[in-house]
């Protein structure tokens, strides 16, 4: 039994139970109506645990007092109390005046001020409450505005490096280009001042010559005649004679190129409208003719001109470049160019292209006179310096007006070619000739479906048409009237 009261009083819930009822005082006219009734039922629950220990306590008492021990007790104190239903107070537990109090403050209602002050305490509360998620939101819109600024600064920032390294690289490139334009200019000046000190030499021989030939005019002798024909410089050339008419030399094969377009290339159309109804077909293989021709006539040149420099280099002792001696034997010695083999190649490789749909018993030796011409027009500008060569094209490329014209027959408002009709010829990407073609709408799909059409398998070599033309093909056909040879 001492055990137990000794429990009972190191407890906590008799403290416990003091502290929260001096809380819920204290806290009552703040605290809203469910908030005093739950602290109301907790204090009852504190309260009937330790009523509960005390009546357990009260039983043991009376039990080790005997059996009769206590009973004026019982009957004079705790069965009253009963009776009354817990209205009489015991001693030990609270006081009346306590008991006094908590009714009071229970049945006092709040009183106007105390409204007047929790209303002005809600509506601080609220204010604040506004402030805050207004503050918040400006952290917000701050922390946005700062990673903006972040951004923009970094995409400065790459930018202006950017911008940096790119000034670096054109002003790196300017200075190459100033170099290499000055090595040029000195290579230039060089050049010329050897060819015109070549020049000079060959007026200076000629001078001379022509001094022998009037001295030898104004005393007869009887080898007069011998001797002028056996002059040196009868048949001579200057030996560079490929720089020194190198303008002249363009000029003429321009306007054999454009005559070739205007002449040549109408007469081979005529010929093949014989055997292809079809003039699309007919102007596509005169173009495929016209840059296979070109092509065959580069590598031609090509091989060439390595056996040409194999056989100067060894006895190469002349003012000028080997180089230049090649280009200048190559220029004085153009009937030397198999122009028959480029024409059997472009015949060739006509033969296998999947563009042209031709009929299997006609041969495109018909038009070889058409690609023998290209050829040697194509390989004497091999020779200038520098060199002219046709545009790259392809069907459905974009049409630029400074590259080609356009057909009558084409639809002006297409953007894009249809099918080539004539190159252009360009020097170092400039165009020196515009070339022709035809613009469509739907280009890409036309050139595809017509490609998907006029592929067809190889064709046959049987005898055909333009077989009776081998013969004269192969062997060297005359020119024609007013073509200058190059």
């Amino acid at each position: 039994m001492a055990s137990t009261l000794r429990r009972l009083a190191n407890s906590e819930k008799c403290r416990v139970l003091q502290d929260k009822l001096d809380d819920w005082y204290k806290d009552y006219h703040i605290n809203s109506c469910d908030s005093n009734l739950n602290m109301c039922c907790e204090l009852l629950e504190l309260n009937s645990k330790i009523q509960g220990q005390l009546f357990q306590i009260l039983s043991v008492t009376a039990r080790e007092g005997g059996q009769y021990a206590g009973v004026e007790t019982l009957k004079s104190r705790f069965l009253p109390w009963l009776g009354t239903c817990f209205s009489a107070s015991s001693p030990g537990s609270f006081s009346e005046s306590s008991f006094g109090i908590l009714n009071e403050s229970m049945d006092r209602k709040l009183s106007p001020s105390h409204e007047r002050e929790l209303n002005e305490v809600e509506s601080k509360l609220s204010s604040t409450r506004i402030e805050l998620n207004s503050v918040q939101q400006e952290l917000l819109e701050t922390q946005m505005d700062l990673e903006d600024t972040k951004t923009k600064s970094a995409n400065t920032l790459l930018a202006t490096e950017d911008e940096i390294l790119q000034l670096r690289a054109e002003l790196r490139a300017a200075k190459e280009k100033l170099e290499l334009r000055s090595l040029e200019s000195i290579d230039d000046y060089e050049r010329q001042i050897r060819l015109l000190k070549d020049e000079v030499s060959i007026l200076s021989t000629e001078n001379g010559i022509l001094k022998s030939r009037v001295s030898r005019s104004r005393s007869p002798s009887p080898i007069r005649h011998s001797s002028r024909a056996s002059s040196p410089f009868a048949r001579s050339e200057s030996p560079t004679s490929a720089k020194l008419t190198n303008s002249s030399r363009q000029a003429r094969l321009i306007s054999r190129f454009n005559d070739i377009f205007a002449n040549d290339r109408l007469d081979a159309q005529t010929l093949l409208r014989r055997y292809v109804e079809d003039l699309e077909m007919v102007q596509r293989i005169i173009f495929i003719a016209t840059v296979e021709s070109f092509h065959a006539a580069k590598m031609a040149f090509r091989q060439f001109r390595l056996r040409v420099r194999k056989s100067l280099s060894p006895s190469h002792m002349g003012p000028e470049s080997l180089e230049d001696a090649v280009i200048d034997y190559i220029v004085r010695n153009l009937d030397l160019y198999d122009v028959q083999s480029s024409v059997n190649e472009v015949i060739n490789t006509m033969n296998v292209n999947p563009k042209i749909s031709f009929p299997p018993d006609v041969d495109f030796i018909l038009i070889s006179g058409f690609i023998r011409e290209v050829c040697r027009v194509a390989f004497a500008m091999q020779t200038l310096d520098p060199p002219l060569d046709i545009a790259f094209s392809v069907d459905g490329e974009l049409f630029t007006e400074s590259k080609y014209r356009r057909t009558y027959d084409s639809e002006h408002t297409a953007p894009l070619v249809y099918y080539h009709v004539w190159p252009a010829l360009v020097e170092n990407d400039d165009v020196i000739v515009k070339g022709e073609a035809v613009t469509k709408r739907g280009a890409l799909w036309n050139s595809v479906r017509s490609r998907s059409r006029s592929s067809s398998p190889l064709r046959s070599r049987s005898v055909s048409p333009g077989r009776n033309l081998t013969s004269r093909s192969r062997s060297p056909s005359p020119r024609r009237s007013g073509t200058p040879r190059f």
